[in-house]
């Protein structure tokens, strides 16, 4: 039975599909996040505004198309400063807590819920949260396995923005 399941789980991984345990309670409910209708989500649990796309992606026929971007460290965060997206200003790369809380642990390739955040690449986004003992890294959430780490922060990595609600 064991080699059946994994088997099944390599297979999944093979096809870059999201794989996702059913007997596991979700980390993001549903009920926690509000449709916007304009490419953002709020997370009503925690106050907060949320790009549906990544940076590079364009919210289009209710998904997110096209590539998202890989910036460095600094890149993202200018790239935020006074960024306006649904009308909106006060943009920001998320800090370690918020962006972790979008992680759905009971799913990879990516650990999120693809039904608020579609064609979320299953790799690295930074967080606004420098590393306390290394001023050249910082943290990031890894959308593959819902994992955090440090990196350097002239590596290229997926960004996705939030805001304070009004």
């Amino acid at each position: 039975m064991r080699l059946l399941i994994l088997g099944c789980l390599f297979w999944s991984f093979a096809a870059m599909s999201q794989t996702c345990l059913v007997d596991f309670d979700a980390a993001t409910q549903e009920e926690e996040f509000l449709d916007n209708g304009d490419g953002t989500a709020t997370d009503l649990s925690l106050g907060l505004m949320w790009m549906r796309c990544s940076l590079g992606q364009t919210w289009q026929n209710e998904t997110c198309e096209g590539d998202a971007s890989e910036l460095s460290w600094q890149q993202a965060l200018q790239a935020a400063h006074g960024y306006q997206y649904a009308d909106k200003l006060g943009w920001r790369v998320p800090n370690i807590k918020e962006l972790a809380s979008l992680t759905e642990r009971k799913c990879v390739r990516p650990a999120i819920n693809e039904l608020f955040f579609p064609n979320t690449p299953s790799d690295d986004f930074w967080t606004s949260t420098p590393s306390v003992m290394d001023h050249e890294r910082a943290w990031v959430v890894a959308f593959f396995n819902s994992s955090n780490s440090i990196k350097d922060k002239k590596l290229f990595v997926f960004t996705r923005l939030v805001r304070n609600l009004d």
